[in-house]
């Protein structure tokens, strides 16, 4: 684990000391235990560093100051076979290609990396003692070492990051415990298998084991960055949700300016429309899908006659037929948006009815899609209990009697059901439409996070 951040203040101070500390270990290793604490040849070490250089390669990012190797299991396995000399020099070749500036940033991963190589080696070295190479043995070494290797990684890495001022002990222990208490004791059992073998065995053995080991390392990595991409991917969602927001109001807006009635009549219907769709189970998806709908069901209105919206007596004939056009000119608006092809189909269709009686298309039931279901019975409720020029509003109960009437004939049973449910236990404010979130503006500066309405 490293963290990769543009040092500042007193960094070098600290690479310097990391870097005395490590050269004195390795000399005073070399000094006390030689360089094998293992007979066999220098080949099979070299062939273990190499492997070791691999998985340095094999790194996730955790967050945007620290990064997870997978160097761990050759690492730990030089530490408890090679003894801490051999693991300590394996731990700083493993560093050696990332050579290069900042030079302080790698002057601290190569003392760290030497630090916990040569530690966790000589914590092995101590549990092996004279005992002999006994499998409960060598377990236990690869337990000690394990936890060496871990807790210093931890102090050394939080140094850094406290030093460096990009991040804290906290938030280290946040991001890395989970990892470390969900990995680390299958792979310290894993890793002593592998050291008993060897040493128990003959070294080709471990080699077997190693390239299953490494592959399941490799598959953890893959779920970490799995994880960070859907993150990722969650956030552009977010982003690219509010923008459609934003987007939705800015046309009701538009509306807005020839037709006041109009802006405030949307915000309310999408508001009743997203509680009708969560009463009747649907997703958080459809949910915010037909809220976006419902903010933007009637912006087909800006391409009606002059007048036409303002006038304050009842339509003729070819008036009516004309505002009629409305559902189909949104739709034809909404179609030209990019990602907006499903919010398009459902604007169509919100005046449908059941019974095949309505426009455009004269679709029936099961023909009407159900989010265009639930917008008819909020547009419509809306509508009978807003001033309108020519009528005044009708109180809730009469609305609510008039929407039961014409259920199976011009609106779908379950969808009035559910509204009604809604509407009882629902204050005033709220079946009035007079709620302070019943407007435009306060829809749009709320922003909500719209999982996935356009996808």
């Amino acid at each position: 684990m490293s963290s990769f951040e543009p040092g500042i203040s007193g960094i070098s101070l600290y690479a310097g000391f990391l870097a005395t500390v490590s050269v004195l270990l390795i000399v005073a290793l070399a000094r006390s235990s030689g360089f094998l604490q293992d007979s066999r040849s220098a080949l099979s070490l070299a062939a273990f560093a190499v492997l070791a250089l691999v998985a340095e390669r094999q790194t996730v990012r955790l967050t945007a100051n620290l990064q997870l190797s997978v160097v761990f299991l050759p690492l730990l396995f030089v530490a408890v076979v090679f003894g801490p000399l051999a693991a300590a020099l394996v731990g700083a070749v493993t560093v050696l290609p990332d050579l290069g500036r900042p030079f302080t940033r790698w002057v601290i991963w190569t003392a760290n990396r030497t630090l916990i190589g040569g530690l966790a080696g000589f914590a092995a070295l101590q549990v092996m003692g004279s005992g002999g190479s006994t499998f409960g043995r060598i377990l236990a070494a690869t337990s000690v070492a394990a936890v060496v290797d871990v807790g210093l990684d931890f102090i050394l890495s939080g140094a850094t990051l406290v030093l460096r001022g990009t991040g804290s002990i906290r938030d280290l222990a946040r991001t890395t415990g989970p990892v470390a208490l969900a990995g680390y004791p299958l792979y310290t059992s894993l890793v002593g298998m592998l050291a008993y073998s060897y040493v128990a065995f003959t070294p080709w053995s471990a080699a077997l084991f190693f390239i299953p080991a490494l592959a399941a390392q490799r598959l953890h990595v893959m779920y970490r960055e799995q994880r960070e991409a859907v993150s990722e991917l969650g956030e552009a969602n977010d982003r690219l949700e509010r923008a459609n927001l934003s987007f939705a109001t800015a046309l009701v807006a538009t509306l807005d300016a020839r037709d006041r009635y109009t802006a405030g009549h949307s915000a309310a219907v999408a508001i009743y429309s997203r509680d009708i769709a969560e009463r009747m189970g649907l997703s958080d998806q459809e949910q915010n899908l037909v809220h976006l709908c419902g903010l933007v069901h009637d912006i087909g209105k800006v391409g009606l006659p002059a007048g036409l919206l303002e006038k304050p007596g009842a339509l003729t004939l070819e008036e009516r037929r004309l505002m009629e056009e409305h559902a189909a000119i949104s739709e034809r608006i909404l179609s030209k948006v990019e990602d907006y092809t499903e919010i398009a189909r459902i604007v169509r269709h919100h005046h449908e009815r059941v019974d095949g009686l309505g426009y455009p298309d004269g679709l029936s039931d099961s023909e009407i899609p159900l989010l265009a279901k639930i917008i008819a019975v909020a547009d419509s409720y809306d509508a009978m209990t807003s001033d309108r020029p020519y009528r005044d509003a009708m109180p809730s109960r009469v609305a609510r009697l008039r929407l039961a009437q014409a259920v199976e004939s011009q609106f779908d049973t379950s969808v009035v059901a559910a509204f009604e449910a809604i509407l009882a236990g629902s204050s005033e404010e709220y079946r009035a439409g007079r709620r302070d979130d019943f407007t435009l503006e306060t829809q749009q500066a709320q922003q909500p996070a719209l999982t996935a309405a356009t996808a």
